[in-house]
């Protein structure tokens, strides 16, 4: 049974539904006519739906280190044999069986719903977080479950809960994103101060914030600063878009230039400074998208994540994420046309008889393989410890492109049926089209 603490929890989080409540509370009062109040407030329950509220970032708990570590802990690379095999182990087929079987059962279920209201469901992130996601990357003697880079584990485990939903995979994700980020590059202050919630009952949380709201943003030409100042810390500048779980996170991980190099910070999410503001998109809308705004925003110099070499590493992790996002996307649009164009009857017979409809499906299953296939090798030499990049860029470029025609085909094969809410393709469509666009959110 919720507690009162918990529907507290919740109406702070929510700043959207407390303020729309408000608004509906007045436009059902009397005193409004008497007044002459009845037409700005109807204009201000318009333009909240639309776009949402301005609020400061969810109330951080306090994060202490609990104890000291003597070092970073680090998982080893993966490893190597000595042929060319992609076949997952045991264990993470069991972890991609579970997760798809809570993408079946809770994600897909609440996906409609979410990505409706632009919010990811109340209850859905403690739900996810008993699957270990947070976990998964952080080594044993943290808490963790990881005894080597888990890279391919983690792809696996985003692709089947994308086959659930992207927009909420993006949700349950997003505080992995952080816990790996920590993992991966954090030293031992950071670890201990920050790690610790992600390995025990009450995950927080968490995202990772890179892109930037620029016409063909570039990862590596970032306009959010974070300047020196006098008593050795930083002071960050600049906005950060579509941020998943952006009025709900107490911690980010964002992304500026701190003089000739891009850099990671470590921010909680009630510092002066840091606004969130509602940033509904085409796509991913179930993740709870939303716009960081870093204004004077003042940081210890401890806060920074990582050497020079770690956003590079980072860049390309997301993106690998994202192909892995693509993957499992794509597989449901698949999944759901090849029933439908059997079952769907015209001129007396199936529409798949008919050779363009045939073929149409075989090239979405083509080219979904060959998504796979990159995706996989790209992060089976990110858990050995070799260089990915390549592999990580022509990951993205297939999955970004062909997933997207996936997505346009699904709705295309559907007819009528692509283009109304009642089946799921156009959603799926919509949120394949975020691949090629985004930077962060995600983290493998």
């Amino acid at each position: 049974m919720a507690t009162r603490q918990d529907g507290e929890r919740r109406r702070r989080r929510d700043p959207l539904g407390m303020g729309m409540a408000l608004l509906t509370r007045l436009a059902g009062s009397t005193l409004m006519d008497r007044w002459g109040l009845r037409k700005p407030t109807e204009r201000a329950a318009f333009q909240a739906t639309r776009t949402g509220f301005r609020t400061l970032g969810a109330a951080s708990r306090a994060f202490t280190a609990a104890r000291k570590l003597a070092g970073p802990a680090r998982l080893p690379a993966a490893p190597a044999g000595d042929l060319f095999d992609l076949t997952p182990t045991d264990d993470q087929r069991m972890m991609q069986q579970i997760a798809g079987e809570f993408a079946a059962e809770q994600l897909r279920p609440a996906a409609a719903e979410a990505d409706a209201r632009c919010q990811t469901p109340v209850g859905l992130l403690e739900k996810s977080a008993e699957l270990g996601l947070t976990m998964i990357g952080v080594p044993e003697e943290l808490g963790g479950a990881g005894s080597e880079r888990s890279q391919v584990t983690n792809v696996l485990v985003a692709e089947a809960l994308a086959h659930g939903d992207m927009g909420l995979a993006v949700a349950c994700l997003a505080p992995a994103a952080v816990s790996t980020a920590l993992t991966l590059w954090g030293d031992e202050h950071q670890q201990a101060t920050y790690l610790p919630p992600f390995v025990g009952d009450d995950v927080p949380a968490a995202a990772l914030a890179v892109l930037e709201p620029l016409p063909l943003f570039n990862a590596f030409e970032l306009r959010t600063t974070a300047r020196r100042d006098p008593g050795g810390g930083y002071l960050l500048n600049g906005v950060k878009s579509l941020v998943p779980l952006a009025a709900d996170a107490e911690l980010f991980v964002i992304a500026a230039t701190a003089g000739s190099e891009n850099a990671l910070f470590v921010v909680e999410s009630d510092t002066g400074g840091l606004t969130v503001e509602a940033e509904p998109a085409m796509g991913l809308r179930a993740a709870g998208m939303g716009r960081l705004v870093l204004d004077g925003v003042h940081l210890p110099a401890t806060a920074r994540l990582g050497d020079p070499a770690a956003y590079a590493e980072c860049v390309a992790l997301s993106r690998l994420g994202w192909c892995a996002l693509a993957v499992g996307t794509a597989q449901a649009v698949l999944d759901h046309v090849i029933p439908y164009v059997n079952e769907r009857h015209a001129f007396g017979e199936p529409i798949s008889h008919r050779q363009a409809i045939a073929f149409a499906v075989a090239d979405m299953g083509i080219e979904l393989d060959g998504m796979r296939l990159v995706t996989y090798r790209a992060a089976a030499r990110a858990a050995r410890g070799l260089p990915f990049a390549r592999e990580v860029a022509l990951a993205r470029r297939l999955c970004a492109d062909r997933g997207m025609a996936i997505g346009n085909d699904g709705v295309q094969l559907l007819g009528g049926h692509g283009y109304v809410k009642e089946h799921p393709v156009q959603r799926w469509y919509r949120d394949l089209r975020a691949v090629g666009l985004m930077e962060g959110g995600v983290l493998v």
